[in-house]
């Protein structure tokens, strides 16, 4: 069965150049609410811990830097098959090849600066959502 819930952050460089309102109001527009929210700057080491499952990947490095270049808005949402409407939300990798009205299709400068992360399993969400948020921060 599919969960309800899915974890997803809005990347640095979508962050710095202002776009945190677009995201969360096609987010919101998509049915999903939010259930914990926080913006935080990640460190080397912790951008590391949390793509560690990537760390044998040639893009790990540049990741890593690239994730603790800026702010991040990290957030928790809620809606029937999360993980999957999410994914269909957000769009490809590539934002060349993401659909018309993804968040990647609009926000998206590259594949590296896809705008946005979002969990790719129940599992994985769950995980995800425990390294920014406790259990006192989900409503």
């Amino acid at each position: 069965m599919a969960g309800n819930r899915t974890f997803s952050m809005i990347k640095p460089h979508a962050v710095a150049d202002n776009h945190v309102g677009g995201i969360l109001k096609l987010i919101e527009e998509g049915g999903f609410r939010i259930v914990a929210l926080k913006k935080l700057h990640l460190t080397g080491a912790q951008a590391g811990k949390f793509y560690e499952v990537h760390s044998e990947r040639p893009f790990y490095g540049e990741l890593c830097e690239m994730m603790s270049e800026g702010p991040i808005i990290a957030f928790i949402l809620e809606k029937e098959n999360a993980v999957a409407d999410f994914r269909k939300l957000i769009g490809a990798t590539d934002p060349a090849e993401a659909e018309a009205g993804t968040v990647r299709s609009i926000y998206a400068k590259s594949k590296a600066e896809n705008a946005v992360h979002g969990s790719d399993s129940d599992e994985n969400a769950a995980l995800e959502s425990a390294f920014f948020f406790s259990a006192l921060e989900r409503f």
